[in-house]
């Protein structure tokens, strides 16, 4: 599905020395189709950067990225979103002047009051009035999230990347979430790839991949990670709100 060989990223660095920072080392990395992956690793590891290599936000300064066969290494943005890759961002833009209902008839394609509808039933959105509601800054961190997530899943799209989908909500809500990616991996054949330091998500995936240092230091099984994350060295497990357990990577 998605194959990365020796990739590599590099940028700037941040001190007045001049230079570059090397970010992604040389990873190399078989997606498979269908499959639901955990990314996961401290800090400044280099996860959300692969998510963005991957999607074409950033280009790799060397190796290559291949989808379905084809290398998209160079391929701007508008094109693997065409080919079927999508991306939801940490922090969800807010529009002024927009509402749900524009947003939403542009990534779907139609303004179908029927394709609409299922498409906000798939993330939980009972109500019609919330497709008119506009994207601004009065919007919960919640409803944000969903609208980031129903634009998202809108066009079904072949690989789906969610950067730390439970920023800005509540832990209650991340159960549903969770939940939600899982049936449209399961129902739509999505391969879903998910940045995130949060057990819920890495429990529920496929395969996990711990990045550190722009490598990728271990993949596998939860089950196999936990040795790994529990080491405080790299991450700590913490028990927050009457039990609900979560993973924070604080380096």
């Amino acid at each position: 599905m998605i194959e990365i060989k020796d990739l590599r990223f590099s940028a700037p660095a941040d001190d007045e020395g001049g230079g570059v920072q090397d970010i992604v080392k040389g990873m190399d990395y078989t997606f498979e189709e269908g499959k639901f992956y955990g990314i996961t690793g401290p800090n400044g590891s280099g996860k959300t950067t692969l998510a963005k290599l991957i999607m074409g936000i950033n280009q790799p300064t060397g190796g290559t990225i291949r989808f379905q066969g084809e290398d998209i290494s160079r391929l701007p943005i508008t094109d693997r979103a065409n080919m079927g890759i999508a991306y939801s961002f940490q922090n969800a833009a807010r529009f002024k002047g927009l509402t749900f209902r524009d947003l939403l008839a542009i990534a779907a394609g139609t303004d179908d009051e029927d394709k609409l509808m299922e498409i906000i039933a798939r993330v939980g959105i009972c109500s019609m009035d919330f497709l008119d509601k506009p994207v601004d800054a009065k919007l919960s961190g919640g409803e944000i999230k969903k609208i980031e997530l129903a634009t998202t899943i809108a066009r079904n799209p072949k690989v789906a990347i969610y950067d730390e989908p439970d920023t800005g909500i509540d832990l209650w809500t991340i159960g549903p979430m969770v939940d939600l990616l899982k049936k449209e991996q399961r129902d739509y054949k999505t391969t879903t790839l998910v940045v995130s330091h949060n057990r819920s998500f890495l429990e529920a995936a496929d395969a996990i991949l711990l990045i550190k240092d722009g490598r990728i230091g271990y993949s596998g099984d939860f089950e196999g990670a936990v040795p790994i994350l529990t080491d405080l060295s790299v991450c700590g497990f913490t028990d927050s709100c009457e039990g609900v357990a979560d993973v924070r990577c604080y380096r």
